[in-house]
């Protein structure tokens, strides 16, 4: 059954995550959250200024080498998501 989160309850989490010295990953496996949604939200709530001179076209990375270990197991999943419904998903063939 999927938990439905405030953004107050995401913050904790997030809180969590960094105060625990785990990654993203492995907090989220502990946890049981899905790794998607965390990085989600720590995006939507993160506190980024904006400046005239920003753009929000600039391209980020995400580092999923981590999920490739074998503590991945198999079954993960990666969804993209790439705006306008369009959505690139990757599965472990196991």
């Amino acid at each position: 059954m999927r938990k439905h989160r405030t953004p107050e309850q995401w913050q904790a989490l997030l809180d969590q995550q960094r105060d625990s010295g785990l990654s993203a990953p492995q907090f989220c496996q502990r946890e049981a959250i899905g790794y998607a949604s965390f990085c989600n939200w720590r995006k939507r709530l993160s506190v980024e200024p904006e400046s005239e001179t920003s753009h929000s076209d600039n391209a980020g990375f995400l580092d999923v080498s981590s999920l490739m270990g074998a503590s991945a197991g198999p079954g993960w999943n990666i969804v993209l998501s790439l705006g306008n419904g369009v959505e690139l998903r990757l599965s472990q063939n196991g």
